[in-house]
């Protein structure tokens, strides 16, 4: 009885495991005041500047889908590039605030 409730113990953890892998990694770039307005949800938040020291914090793998958005698409775009410099290699730039709602609502 033991040996089986820890196979679904050890089943339970690794799917969940799985799920969040499988979670959508949105990166809003902007200003803490802008974040503070208002931001998709489940959206972790790194300054654009920043997001090159503080990705590691959110994802190691490489080949995870990463979206990143700002207010207009132009920081979003240079943290898609500084992302593509540390490697990573599906990074999509969603554009602003309500583009990006738009493109992930689309994707899920």
């Amino acid at each position: 009885m033991k040996n089986i409730l820890s196979l679904t113990l050890l089943l339970v953890a690794s799917l969940s495991a799985a799920k969040t892998e499988d979670a959508l990694l949105i990166i809003d770039v902007r200003t803490p005041a802008e974040w503070d307005r208002g931001h998709l949800p489940n959206a972790k938040h790194i300054e654009w500047q920043n997001i090159g020291e503080e990705i590691s914090e959110l994802t190691s793998d490489k080949q995870s889908t990463i979206y990143v958005y700002c207010r207009s698409g132009n920081r979003s775009g240079k943290a898609k590039l500084i992302l593509e410099q540390l490697g990573y290699s599906n990074v999509i730039n969603a554009g602003g605030l309500r583009q990006a709602q738009s493109f992930i609502d689309s994707k899920t």
